[in-house]
């Protein structure tokens, strides 16, 4: 299954600069993990926004969720989870 993710990070007001840094290179190592395991398809952000969407891919909604409780940032992250479904007029259809 395919599923459109939408989040924003919020970092703790007090939050200590090496923290924050800590986080962000463990999430883009688990980032790139998902990404080698098929999970993560695309990631894109909105420009001058804190807003990220990826596409990713998991068997059902509740793996998806385990793959994104797992993420160093997860704590601090709103996320909103859109299961997607195929069109019949996707291009990429086969």
């Amino acid at each position: 299954m395919e599923f459109l993710v939408e989040f924003q990070v919020q970092v703790p007001v007090g939050t200590p600069e090496a923290a924050i840094d800590e986080r962000e290179t463990a999430e883009a190592a688990a980032a790139a993990e998902l990404a080698s395991e098929g999970h993560l398809v695309r990631l894109w952000r909105a420009p001058g926004e804190n807003t990220v969407v990826g596409l990713y891919q998991a068997d059902s909604e509740t793996a998806l969720a385990r793959l994104l409780a797992a993420l160093p940032l997860h704590d601090w992250m709103h996320v909103d989870v859109r299961p997607l479904a195929a069109h019949p007029n996707d291009p990429a259809r086969p």
